[in-house]
């Protein structure tokens, strides 16, 4: 058997061009109007629709996450601390007057009165809060971190 003896098992038929009348009928297949049913349609892609809802305002990406601040007054370390003892976040979170053993600051606050000279470290402190407690000579540790 040779090339020009091979013959197809089957009849060739051609392959039907829709969007030219006919059969197909006046949509060729392409459903109803629209976008979609036009020649060189392109439909936009979903992650445009996205990218469009982000916030066009200068700055967006710049805002602050809130400080993990926890606040406490002088009178209740007043009540909770001995003389001479340190008030430090991992004391104040040991006796139960600050949530939390993570937290990255504590603020103490100038309400009530002091009478005890006690050593603050790794605190911030309100002006008041300051004044009181130098005034009872109390000190305040500077820490590094």
């Amino acid at each position: 058997m040779q090339f020009h003896q091979l013959k197809p098992v089957h009849k060739f038929k051609k392959a039907k061009r829709i969007g030219r009348g006919g059969k197909k009928g006046w949509t060729s297949g392409r459903g109803a109007k629209g976008q979609t049913s036009r020649s060189g349609h392109r439909v936009q892609p979903l992650i445009r629709q996205i990218i469009k809802r982000y916030p066009k305002l200068r700055g967006y990406r710049a805002k602050t996450v809130p400080l993990n601040l926890a606040v406490i007054n002088l009178e209740r370390i007043e009540k909770n601390f001995a003389e001479n003892e340190t008030v430090s976040p991992q004391t104040l979170s040991k006796k139960g007057l600050i949530s939390g053993n993570k937290l990255s600051k504590v603020k103490i606050l100038g309400q009530g009165e002091l009478t005890k000279a006690l050593v603050f470290e790794k605190c911030l402190f309100s002006k008041s809060a300051k004044e009181k407690i130098e005034k009872v000579k109390g000190s305040i540790r500077v820490s590094s971190s």
